[in-house]
C-alpha cells in the first residue's frame, strides 16, 4: 500500500516514516509539511493511505479531507484527542494521539490493510452489464447469480456491501454503492441518497423527501434531490401554463 505523511512538524514526519518502515506492506512515497503540498501530489499520484496531522497552518487536516473529491484512506495523527468524534464523521480509518506507540500504530495500519483488501475484493466483484439482454451477474456467498435489471427495484448500501432488492428476493454482495452504480445504465438507475439507488421504472410518487416505489419508501437526500428531479421528473411533469 502506497502512503504519504502530512505533518507540519519535521520530527513528527521523521518518526512516522520510521514507523512505516517497520511495516512490510507499506511504502512511503512522500512526506509533506502542509495540506497544500500534499494536495498537489495527490492530484498527480495514486495513494492508498494518508497519515494526516489535524492542526496545521493554512488548511487543517479535517478541512483537507472535506475538500478532496477522490479520497484515499486516512489515519489522523494529532496531539488533540478532542477532535476524535468529528474525525470519525469523516470516515477516517483511525485516530492516533501523539506520542504514537508502535503497537497502536500497527493496530491502525492493520485496520487500513483489511479495508484495502476488502475494497479490492469489491472491485473484482463489480457487475458486468449485458446491455442487449439487460442483466448482470452478481457474486453472493459462493454463488454467481444472474439478475435482470428490470427486476431490480432498488439497491441499498451498507459501507462495503450492497443489498440488491429485486421483485423476488434480496441479494447481498461485497461492493460499495458507488461501484455498482457506475456499472448500471444511468438512464434507468438513479442515486437518490447516500445509501440508496432506485430503478426509476418503479417510481410511483414523490412526497417531500420520500420516494414511493409501491411497497417500498426510499429517502430522497437533499444533496441528490435537484439532480434527480432535473434528470427524471422535470421533462415529464405536466403543470399549469
Amino acid at each position: 500500500m502506497k502512503c504519504i505523511i502530512v505533518d507540519d512538524e519535521p520530527l513528527a514526519r521523521e518518526g512516522m516514516e520510521l514507523n512505516v518502515q517497520e511495516v512490510p506492506f507499506l511504502e512511503c512515497v512522500g512526506t509533506f509539511p502542509s495540506a497544500l503540498d500534499a494536495n498537489e501530489f495527490l492530484h498527480n499520484n495514486q495513494v492508498d493511505l494518508v497519515f494526516l496531522d489535524i492542526q496545521m497552518p493554512g488548511i487543517t487536516g479535517l478541512d483537507f479531507i472535506r475538500i478532496l473529491k477522490d479520497k484515499p484512506m486516512f489515519i489522523l495523527t494529532t496531539a488533540y484527542p478532542e477532535f476524535a468524534l468529528e474525525s470519525y464523521e469523516l470516515d477516517v480509518v483511525d485516530y492516533l494521539v501523539k506520542p504514537i506507540r508502535l503497537e497502536r500504530f500497527l493496530k491502525a495500519v492493520n485496520k487500513a490493510k483489511d479495508l484495502y483488501l476488502l475494497q479490492e475484493k469489491s472491485e473484482n466483484n463489480s457487475p458486468q452489464v449485458n446491455n442487449e439482454d439487460g442483466f448482470i451477474y452478481l457474486k453472493s456467498d459462493r454463488k454467481i447469480l444472474k439478475v435482470f435489471l428490470k427486476d431490480i427495484r432498488f439497491i441499498s448500501g451498507m459501507k462495503d456491501y450492497v443489498m440488491v432488492h429485486t421483485n423476488k428476493d434480496r441479494i447481498m454482495t461485497a461492493m460499495n454503492l458507488k461501484t455498482i452504480f457506475e456499472q448500471l445504465p444511468q438512464d434507468q438507475f438513479a442515486r437518490v441518497s447516500k445509501s440508496h439507488l432506485i430503478n426509476v421504472h418503479y417510481l410511483e410518487s414523490m412526497d417531500g423527501d420520500e420516494i414511493n416505489l409501491g411497497n417500498d419508501k426510499i429517502p430522497l437526500g437533499k444533496t441528490y434531490r435537484d439532480d434527480f428531479i432535473n434528470r427524471f421528473i422535470k421533462d415529464n411533469l405536466l403543470e399549469r401554463p
